[in-house]
Protein backbone atom coordinates (compact mmCIF):
# COMPACT_ATOMS: atom_id res chain seq x y z
CA UNK A 1 0.00 0.00 0.00
CA UNK A 2 1.24 3.48 -0.89
CA UNK A 3 2.24 6.07 2.51
CA UNK A 4 0.02 8.20 2.80
CA UNK A 5 0.74 11.96 3.29
CA UNK A 6 -0.51 13.57 6.23
CA UNK A 7 -2.66 16.77 6.43
CA UNK A 8 -2.65 18.30 10.05
CA UNK A 9 -5.81 20.10 10.30
CA UNK A 10 -5.80 23.24 13.02
CA UNK A 11 -7.42 26.48 12.59
CA UNK A 12 -8.17 25.62 8.60
CA UNK A 13 -10.95 23.39 8.86
CA UNK A 14 -11.70 23.66 4.70
CA UNK A 15 -10.60 22.31 1.48
CA UNK A 16 -10.84 25.20 -1.06
CA UNK A 17 -7.52 27.64 -1.34
CA UNK A 18 -5.60 25.40 1.28
CA UNK A 19 -2.23 25.16 0.42
CA UNK A 20 -0.91 22.11 2.42
CA UNK A 21 -3.86 20.28 0.95
CA UNK A 22 -3.36 21.62 -2.17
CA UNK A 23 0.54 20.37 -1.71
CA UNK A 24 -0.48 17.36 0.01
CA UNK A 25 -2.62 15.72 -2.96
CA UNK A 26 -0.37 16.28 -5.68
CA UNK A 27 1.96 13.64 -3.30
CA UNK A 28 0.09 10.92 -2.84
CA UNK A 29 -2.86 9.57 -0.92
CA UNK A 30 -4.01 12.14 1.79
CA UNK A 31 -4.89 11.63 5.41
CA UNK A 32 -6.55 14.04 7.27
CA UNK A 33 -5.37 14.62 10.89
CA UNK A 34 -6.85 16.59 13.48
CA UNK A 35 -5.85 16.63 16.85
CA UNK A 36 -7.61 18.11 20.13
CA UNK A 37 -4.53 19.41 21.95
CA UNK A 38 -6.18 20.93 25.78
CA UNK A 39 -2.68 21.21 26.64
CA UNK A 40 -2.79 24.70 25.72
CA UNK A 41 -0.29 27.15 28.11
CA UNK A 42 -2.24 29.04 30.62
CA UNK A 43 -5.79 29.71 30.10
CA UNK A 44 -5.77 29.50 26.90
CA UNK A 45 -8.08 26.04 26.39
CA UNK A 46 -10.17 25.95 23.72
CA UNK A 47 -13.26 28.01 25.57
CA UNK A 48 -17.17 26.38 25.93
CA UNK A 49 -18.87 28.08 22.68
CA UNK A 50 -15.86 27.73 20.50
CA UNK A 51 -15.90 23.85 21.75
CA UNK A 52 -19.69 23.74 20.47
CA UNK A 53 -18.60 24.89 17.10
CA UNK A 54 -15.67 22.96 17.19
CA UNK A 55 -17.90 20.07 17.54
CA UNK A 56 -19.95 20.78 14.12
CA UNK A 57 -17.17 21.92 12.41
CA UNK A 58 -15.21 18.96 12.36
CA UNK A 59 -18.66 17.09 11.56
CA UNK A 60 -19.60 18.79 8.59
CA UNK A 61 -15.48 18.60 7.28
CA UNK A 62 -16.35 14.81 8.14
CA UNK A 63 -18.37 14.63 5.32
CA UNK A 64 -16.55 16.04 2.83
CA UNK A 65 -13.23 14.04 2.82
CA UNK A 66 -12.61 11.40 5.45
CA UNK A 67 -11.09 12.48 8.87
CA UNK A 68 -8.78 10.51 11.58
CA UNK A 69 -9.32 12.23 15.38
CA UNK A 70 -6.98 11.96 17.85
CA UNK A 71 -6.36 13.81 21.24
CA UNK A 72 -3.65 14.35 23.17
CA UNK A 73 -0.53 17.00 23.15
CA UNK A 74 -0.09 17.51 19.27
CA UNK A 75 3.91 16.94 18.56
CA UNK A 76 3.55 13.69 20.38
CA UNK A 77 0.46 12.31 18.47
CA UNK A 78 1.62 13.32 14.97
CA UNK A 79 4.78 11.40 15.92
CA UNK A 80 2.87 8.36 16.87
CA UNK A 81 0.49 8.96 13.55
CA UNK A 82 3.78 8.89 11.52
CA UNK A 83 4.71 5.53 12.95
CA UNK A 84 1.24 4.03 12.41
CA UNK A 85 1.02 4.79 9.03
CA UNK A 86 4.64 5.02 7.47
CA UNK A 87 3.65 8.53 6.31
CA UNK A 88 5.81 10.19 3.67
CA UNK A 89 5.28 13.80 4.84
CA UNK A 90 3.65 15.84 7.27
CA UNK A 91 1.76 19.38 5.45
CA UNK A 92 -0.04 21.58 7.69
CA UNK A 93 -0.70 26.09 8.13
CA UNK A 94 0.70 27.61 10.56
CA UNK A 95 -0.36 29.61 13.50
CA UNK A 96 0.53 32.41 15.80
CA UNK A 97 -0.79 32.13 19.36
CA UNK A 98 2.43 32.39 21.33
CA UNK A 99 2.91 28.98 21.90
CA UNK A 100 2.61 27.87 18.03
CA UNK A 101 6.37 28.63 16.65
CA UNK A 102 7.48 26.05 19.47
CA UNK A 103 4.60 23.48 18.76
CA UNK A 104 5.60 23.73 15.41
CA UNK A 105 9.40 23.13 16.30
CA UNK A 106 8.09 20.00 17.76
CA UNK A 107 6.54 18.43 15.14
CA UNK A 108 9.50 19.69 12.54
CA UNK A 109 11.61 17.81 15.10
CA UNK A 110 9.16 14.45 15.05
CA UNK A 111 9.24 14.92 11.04
CA UNK A 112 13.22 14.54 11.46
CA UNK A 113 13.20 11.90 13.79
CA UNK A 114 10.63 10.07 11.23
CA UNK A 115 12.97 10.95 8.35
CA UNK A 116 9.87 12.26 6.65
CA UNK A 117 9.84 15.76 4.89
CA UNK A 118 7.45 18.62 6.97
CA UNK A 119 5.61 21.46 5.36
CA UNK A 120 4.23 24.56 6.61
CA UNK A 121 2.47 27.18 4.33
CA UNK A 122 0.41 30.06 4.98
CA UNK A 123 -2.89 30.85 4.81
CA UNK A 124 -4.42 31.89 7.57
CA UNK A 125 -3.56 35.61 7.02
CA UNK A 126 -3.28 37.86 4.10
CA UNK A 127 0.21 38.02 5.22
CA UNK A 128 2.96 36.46 7.35
CA UNK A 129 3.53 39.02 10.39
CA UNK A 130 7.14 39.35 9.47
CA UNK A 131 6.50 40.81 6.05
CA UNK A 132 4.70 43.73 6.80
CA UNK A 133 7.25 46.00 8.09
CA UNK A 134 7.51 50.39 8.34
CA UNK A 135 10.14 52.31 6.83
CA UNK A 136 12.63 51.75 9.51
CA UNK A 137 11.89 47.92 8.95
CA UNK A 138 10.21 47.58 12.21
CA UNK A 139 7.05 46.47 13.26
CA UNK A 140 3.91 48.56 13.03
CA UNK A 141 2.23 50.29 16.36
CA UNK A 142 -0.39 51.78 14.57
CA UNK A 143 -3.53 50.63 12.99
CA UNK A 144 -3.79 52.91 9.67
CA UNK A 145 -0.32 52.82 8.28
CA UNK A 146 -0.67 49.28 9.11
CA UNK A 147 -4.00 49.16 7.17
CA UNK A 148 -2.49 51.46 4.39
CA UNK A 149 0.79 49.44 4.12
CA UNK A 150 -1.44 46.08 3.37
CA UNK A 151 -3.29 47.77 0.70
CA UNK A 152 -0.51 48.99 -1.15
CA UNK A 153 0.75 45.83 -0.98
CA UNK A 154 -1.72 44.53 -3.60
CA UNK A 155 -4.39 41.80 -4.38
CA UNK A 156 -4.19 38.69 -2.23
CA UNK A 157 -2.90 35.66 -4.36
CA UNK A 158 -5.78 34.08 -6.39
CA UNK A 159 -7.16 31.19 -4.67
CA UNK A 160 -6.58 27.90 -4.96
CA UNK A 161 -9.24 25.45 -6.29
CA UNK A 162 -10.16 22.38 -4.10
CA UNK A 163 -7.76 19.95 -5.40
CA UNK A 164 -8.43 16.28 -6.81
CA UNK A 165 -7.05 14.26 -4.32
CA UNK A 166 -7.03 10.55 -3.42
CA UNK A 167 -7.99 9.67 0.73
CA UNK A 168 -5.84 7.33 2.11
CA UNK A 169 -7.28 3.72 3.38
CA UNK A 170 -5.03 2.51 4.74
CA UNK A 171 -5.36 1.39 8.86
CA UNK A 172 -5.39 4.12 11.51
CA UNK A 173 -6.58 4.40 14.65
CA UNK A 174 -9.28 6.85 15.17
CA UNK A 175 -11.36 8.43 17.79
CA UNK A 176 -14.92 9.38 18.18
CA UNK A 177 -15.87 12.88 18.02
CA UNK A 178 -19.00 11.99 20.18
CA UNK A 179 -16.39 11.11 23.03
CA UNK A 180 -14.46 14.19 22.96
CA UNK A 181 -17.74 16.14 24.85
CA UNK A 182 -17.41 19.40 23.23
CA UNK A 183 -21.18 19.55 23.11
CA UNK A 184 -23.02 20.71 26.14
CA UNK A 185 -25.20 18.56 27.93
CA UNK A 186 -27.28 19.38 30.78
CA UNK A 187 -28.61 22.40 30.56
CA UNK A 188 -27.84 22.26 26.87
CA UNK A 189 -26.65 26.15 26.88
CA UNK A 190 -25.98 25.87 23.07
CA UNK A 191 -29.71 25.78 21.52
CA UNK A 192 -29.55 28.80 20.50
CA UNK A 193 -26.57 28.93 18.62
CA UNK A 194 -28.06 25.76 16.79
CA UNK A 195 -30.27 27.70 15.39
CA UNK A 196 -27.97 30.89 14.59
CA UNK A 197 -24.86 29.12 12.92
CA UNK A 198 -24.42 26.84 10.36
CA UNK A 199 -20.43 25.59 11.32
CA UNK A 200 -18.34 24.21 8.22
CA UNK A 201 -16.99 25.65 4.77
CA UNK A 202 -20.57 25.51 3.28
CA UNK A 203 -22.06 27.25 5.71
CA UNK A 204 -19.25 30.28 5.70
CA UNK A 205 -19.84 30.16 2.37
CA UNK A 206 -23.52 30.66 2.54
CA UNK A 207 -22.66 33.40 5.13
CA UNK A 208 -20.80 35.15 2.82
CA UNK A 209 -22.75 35.17 0.03
CA UNK A 210 -25.34 36.69 2.04
CA UNK A 211 -23.34 39.27 3.12
CA UNK A 212 -22.20 40.22 -0.48
CA UNK A 213 -25.78 40.03 -1.34
CA UNK A 214 -27.51 41.85 1.57
CA UNK A 215 -25.32 43.23 4.05
CA UNK A 216 -22.24 44.68 1.90
CA UNK A 217 -24.16 47.31 0.24
CA UNK A 218 -25.24 49.16 3.86
CA UNK A 219 -22.26 48.12 5.58
CA UNK A 220 -20.54 51.36 5.96
CA UNK A 221 -24.05 53.42 7.24
CA UNK A 222 -25.52 51.03 9.39
CA UNK A 223 -23.38 48.60 10.93
CA UNK A 224 -23.10 50.29 14.33
CA UNK A 225 -27.04 49.92 14.29
CA UNK A 226 -27.27 46.27 16.05
CA UNK A 227 -30.76 45.72 14.73
CA UNK A 228 -29.67 46.37 11.35
CA UNK A 229 -28.28 42.31 10.28
CA UNK A 230 -25.49 44.05 8.07
CA UNK A 231 -22.59 42.54 9.41
CA UNK A 232 -20.73 39.30 7.77
CA UNK A 233 -20.94 37.10 10.71
CA UNK A 234 -17.56 35.42 9.46
CA UNK A 235 -15.89 35.64 12.28
CA UNK A 236 -16.18 32.40 13.38
CA UNK A 237 -15.74 30.84 10.10
CA UNK A 238 -12.14 33.29 10.21
CA UNK A 239 -11.01 32.18 13.08
CA UNK A 240 -11.47 28.11 12.37
CA UNK A 241 -10.39 28.50 8.79
CA UNK A 242 -14.06 27.40 6.81
CA UNK A 243 -13.30 30.33 5.02
CA UNK A 244 -9.77 32.46 4.12
CA UNK A 245 -9.42 35.63 4.06
CA UNK A 246 -8.41 35.40 0.95
CA UNK A 247 -11.80 34.27 -0.04
CA UNK A 248 -13.31 36.96 1.78
CA UNK A 249 -10.94 39.55 0.30
CA UNK A 250 -11.71 38.57 -3.56
CA UNK A 251 -15.64 38.03 -3.02
CA UNK A 252 -15.83 41.89 -1.79
CA UNK A 253 -13.55 43.02 -5.41
CA UNK A 254 -15.60 40.95 -7.44
CA UNK A 255 -18.72 42.72 -6.17
CA UNK A 256 -17.04 46.01 -6.18
CA UNK A 257 -15.88 45.33 -10.27
CA UNK A 258 -19.82 44.56 -10.77
CA UNK A 259 -21.06 47.69 -9.93
CA UNK A 260 -18.40 49.63 -11.75
CA UNK A 261 -15.39 48.77 -10.42
CA UNK A 262 -14.72 51.32 -7.76
CA UNK A 263 -13.81 50.79 -4.11
CA UNK A 264 -16.75 52.22 -2.06
CA UNK A 265 -17.36 53.02 1.01
CA UNK A 266 -18.69 50.27 2.42
CA UNK A 267 -16.37 47.62 1.10
CA UNK A 268 -13.22 49.73 1.87
CA UNK A 269 -14.63 49.56 5.74
CA UNK A 270 -15.24 45.62 5.17
CA UNK A 271 -11.54 45.29 4.06
CA UNK A 272 -10.36 47.42 6.64
CA UNK A 273 -12.04 44.85 9.27
CA UNK A 274 -10.22 41.95 7.91
CA UNK A 275 -7.18 44.11 8.00
CA UNK A 276 -7.29 45.00 11.56
CA UNK A 277 -7.42 40.90 12.13
CA UNK A 278 -4.55 41.01 10.56
CA UNK A 279 -3.16 43.80 12.24
CA UNK A 280 -3.84 41.75 15.77
CA UNK A 281 -1.96 39.49 14.92
CA UNK A 282 0.74 41.38 13.61
CA UNK A 283 0.77 42.93 16.87
CA UNK A 284 0.69 39.36 19.55
CA UNK A 285 3.39 37.94 16.68
CA UNK A 286 5.86 41.02 17.53
CA UNK A 287 4.35 41.08 21.19
CA UNK A 288 3.34 37.90 22.49
CA UNK A 289 2.58 38.66 25.92
CA UNK A 290 -0.41 41.17 24.07
CA UNK A 291 -2.92 38.79 26.01
CA UNK A 292 -1.96 39.01 29.05
CA UNK A 293 -0.10 42.00 30.16
CA UNK A 294 -0.61 45.97 28.66
CA UNK A 295 0.87 47.10 25.83
CA UNK A 296 1.40 50.33 27.10
CA UNK A 297 3.62 49.02 30.34
CA UNK A 298 2.54 52.42 32.58
CA UNK A 299 -0.63 50.42 32.54
CA UNK A 300 0.68 47.61 34.50
CA UNK A 301 0.29 49.63 37.33
CA UNK A 302 -3.08 50.64 37.27
CA UNK A 303 -5.42 50.77 40.18
CA UNK A 304 -7.91 47.96 38.89
CA UNK A 305 -10.98 47.00 41.01
CA UNK A 306 -11.72 43.00 41.67
CA UNK A 307 -14.94 43.25 42.16
CA UNK A 308 -16.26 39.66 42.07
CA UNK A 309 -20.04 40.43 42.60
CA UNK A 310 -20.23 43.67 39.54
CA UNK A 311 -17.84 40.86 37.48
CA UNK A 312 -20.74 38.40 38.13
CA UNK A 313 -23.46 40.81 36.97
CA UNK A 314 -21.75 42.10 34.31
CA UNK A 315 -21.68 38.49 32.56
CA UNK A 316 -25.34 37.92 33.54
CA UNK A 317 -26.83 40.91 31.94
CA UNK A 318 -27.79 42.16 35.23
CA UNK A 319 -26.30 45.77 35.03
CA UNK A 320 -29.30 47.94 35.06
CA UNK A 321 -27.75 49.40 32.08
CA UNK A 322 -30.33 48.35 29.23
CA UNK A 323 -27.70 48.23 25.94
CA UNK A 324 -25.30 46.51 28.34
CA UNK A 325 -27.35 43.93 29.65
CA UNK A 326 -28.84 43.03 26.19
CA UNK A 327 -25.22 42.74 24.36
CA UNK A 328 -24.45 40.19 27.27
CA UNK A 329 -27.37 38.53 27.42
CA UNK A 330 -26.98 38.23 23.07
CA UNK A 331 -23.64 36.65 23.80
CA UNK A 332 -24.75 34.25 26.39
CA UNK A 333 -27.90 33.00 23.73
CA UNK A 334 -26.24 33.17 20.75
CA UNK A 335 -21.99 32.94 21.04
CA UNK A 336 -21.90 36.34 19.28
CA UNK A 337 -22.39 39.83 20.14
CA UNK A 338 -22.82 43.09 17.85
CA UNK A 339 -19.61 44.68 17.18
CA UNK A 340 -20.66 48.30 18.68
CA UNK A 341 -22.38 46.59 21.67
CA UNK A 342 -18.98 44.77 22.01
CA UNK A 343 -17.30 48.28 22.59
CA UNK A 344 -19.56 49.79 24.89
CA UNK A 345 -20.11 46.61 27.34
CA UNK A 346 -16.20 45.91 27.52
CA UNK A 347 -16.12 50.06 28.02
CA UNK A 348 -18.91 49.47 30.95
CA UNK A 349 -16.95 46.70 32.84
CA UNK A 350 -13.56 48.42 32.15
CA UNK A 351 -13.90 51.89 32.77
CA UNK A 352 -17.61 52.18 35.06
CA UNK A 353 -16.78 49.05 37.41
CA UNK A 354 -13.01 49.61 36.91
CA UNK A 355 -12.39 45.41 36.44
CA UNK A 356 -9.49 44.44 35.12
CA UNK A 357 -9.93 44.13 31.24
CA UNK A 358 -8.22 40.53 31.22
CA UNK A 359 -11.40 39.46 33.48
CA UNK A 360 -13.36 40.57 30.23
CA UNK A 361 -11.08 39.03 27.51
CA UNK A 362 -11.30 35.72 29.30
CA UNK A 363 -15.30 35.94 29.70
CA UNK A 364 -15.15 36.58 26.03
CA UNK A 365 -12.77 33.53 25.51
CA UNK A 366 -15.07 31.26 26.68
CA UNK A 367 -18.53 32.22 25.16
CA UNK A 368 -17.61 33.47 22.13
CA UNK A 369 -17.82 31.09 18.86
CA UNK A 370 -15.33 33.77 17.25
CA UNK A 371 -13.31 33.82 20.44
CA UNK A 372 -9.49 34.81 18.60
CA UNK A 373 -6.31 34.95 21.33
CA UNK A 374 -5.11 37.85 18.90
CA UNK A 375 -8.35 39.96 17.58
CA UNK A 376 -9.64 39.26 21.18
CA UNK A 377 -6.35 40.49 23.17
CA UNK A 378 -6.07 44.04 20.66
CA UNK A 379 -9.64 44.51 20.90
CA UNK A 380 -9.72 44.31 25.01
CA UNK A 381 -6.82 46.10 25.28
CA UNK A 382 -8.30 49.19 22.26
CA UNK A 383 -10.90 49.93 24.86
CA UNK A 384 -9.06 49.68 27.92
CA UNK A 385 -6.62 52.72 26.58
CA UNK A 386 -3.42 49.95 27.22
CA UNK A 387 -3.19 48.83 23.61
CA UNK A 388 -1.53 49.67 20.50
CA UNK A 389 -3.03 52.29 19.00
CA UNK A 390 -5.90 52.38 21.59
CA UNK A 391 -8.71 54.60 22.00
CA UNK A 392 -7.98 57.69 24.74
CA UNK A 393 -8.59 55.59 28.43
CA UNK A 394 -10.36 59.26 29.02
CA UNK A 395 -13.09 58.44 26.11
CA UNK A 396 -15.71 56.53 28.46
CA UNK A 397 -18.89 55.34 26.51
CA UNK A 398 -21.58 56.51 28.23
CA UNK A 399 -23.96 53.54 28.01
CA UNK A 400 -27.26 55.51 28.16
CA UNK A 401 -26.10 57.49 25.03
CA UNK A 402 -24.37 55.11 23.55
CA UNK A 403 -28.11 53.09 23.69
CA UNK A 404 -30.10 55.77 22.54
CA UNK A 405 -27.93 56.85 19.93
CA UNK A 406 -27.58 53.64 18.15
CA UNK A 407 -30.89 51.76 19.35
CA UNK A 408 -32.66 54.67 18.80
CA UNK A 409 -36.14 52.56 18.23
CA UNK A 410 -34.91 49.97 21.10
CA UNK A 411 -35.34 47.15 18.91
CA UNK A 412 -32.14 45.80 19.84
CA UNK A 413 -32.50 45.92 23.69
CA UNK A 414 -36.44 44.62 23.88
CA UNK A 415 -35.17 41.50 21.90
CA UNK A 416 -32.54 40.90 24.78
CA UNK A 417 -34.10 42.38 27.92
CA UNK A 418 -37.90 40.93 27.10
CA UNK A 419 -38.75 42.65 31.09
CA UNK A 420 -38.30 46.50 29.41
CA UNK A 421 -40.66 45.41 26.15
CA UNK A 422 -43.25 48.04 27.33
CA UNK A 423 -41.49 50.51 28.98
CA UNK A 424 -41.74 53.81 26.22
CA UNK A 425 -38.57 54.68 24.10
CA UNK A 426 -38.34 57.77 26.04
CA UNK A 427 -37.07 55.87 29.27
CA UNK A 428 -35.68 52.43 27.75
CA UNK A 429 -32.37 53.31 28.06
CA UNK A 430 -32.74 54.86 31.55
CA UNK A 431 -35.33 52.99 33.39
CA UNK A 432 -34.65 54.51 36.63
CA UNK A 433 -35.61 57.98 35.48
CA UNK A 434 -39.14 56.20 34.49
CA UNK A 435 -41.64 58.06 36.83
CA UNK A 436 -43.39 55.33 39.09
CA UNK A 437 -46.85 55.10 37.05
CA UNK A 438 -44.74 54.48 34.21
CA UNK A 439 -42.74 51.53 34.90
CA UNK A 440 -46.05 50.22 37.09
CA UNK A 441 -47.90 50.58 33.60
CA UNK A 442 -44.67 48.81 31.82
CA UNK A 443 -44.82 46.23 34.44
CA UNK A 444 -41.05 47.00 35.88
CA UNK A 445 -40.40 46.61 39.19
CA UNK A 446 -36.56 48.43 39.82
CA UNK A 447 -34.48 45.73 41.94
CA UNK A 448 -37.32 42.98 41.24
CA UNK A 449 -37.84 41.71 37.92
CA UNK A 450 -35.04 44.36 36.58
CA UNK A 451 -31.97 45.78 38.30
CA UNK A 452 -31.15 49.06 39.67
CA UNK A 453 -28.11 50.66 37.98
CA UNK A 454 -24.76 48.91 39.28
CA UNK A 455 -23.29 52.67 39.70
CA UNK A 456 -23.79 56.06 38.74
CA UNK A 457 -22.12 56.47 34.78
CA UNK A 458 -21.22 60.20 35.91
CA UNK A 459 -19.69 59.10 39.20
CA UNK A 460 -17.86 56.26 37.65
CA UNK A 461 -16.49 58.31 34.79
CA UNK A 462 -15.05 61.05 37.29
CA UNK A 463 -13.62 57.73 39.51
CA UNK A 464 -12.31 56.34 35.82
CA UNK A 465 -10.31 58.96 34.82
CA UNK A 466 -8.81 59.97 38.58
CA UNK A 467 -8.12 56.20 38.13
CA UNK A 468 -6.07 57.26 34.88
CA UNK A 469 -4.29 60.38 36.45
CA UNK A 470 -2.43 58.26 38.92
CA UNK A 471 -0.32 56.31 36.49
CA UNK A 472 -0.16 59.70 33.78
CA UNK A 473 2.77 60.68 35.45
CA UNK A 474 4.45 57.22 34.75
CA UNK A 475 3.97 57.20 31.09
Amino acid sequence: MTAPVIVWLRQDLRLTDHAAVTAAAAQGPVLFLYVLDDDTPGDWRIGGASRWWLHRSLEAFAKTASLTLRRGRADAVIAEVLAETGASGLYFTREYAPWSAALERNVKAACDTAGIACHRYGGYLLHEPEAIRNGSGEPYRVYTPFSKACFAAGEPKPLKPVPAFTTWSGPVRSEQLANWDLLPSNPNWAEAMEECWTPGEAGARQKLADFIAHGLAHYAEARDIPERDVTSRLSAHLHFGEISPAQCWHAVRAAQMQVGGKLDQAAEKFLKEILWREFSYHLLHHWPNLPTEPFRPEFADFPWNDDAAALKAWRKGETGYPIVDAGMRELWATGIMHNRVRMIAASFLIKDLLVPWTAGEHWFWDTLVDADIASNAASWQWVAGCGADAAPYFRVFNPVLQGEKFDTRGVYVRKWVPELQRLPDEFLHRPWEAPPMVLKAAGIDLGRNYPHPLIDHGKARDRALAAFQRIKGTA
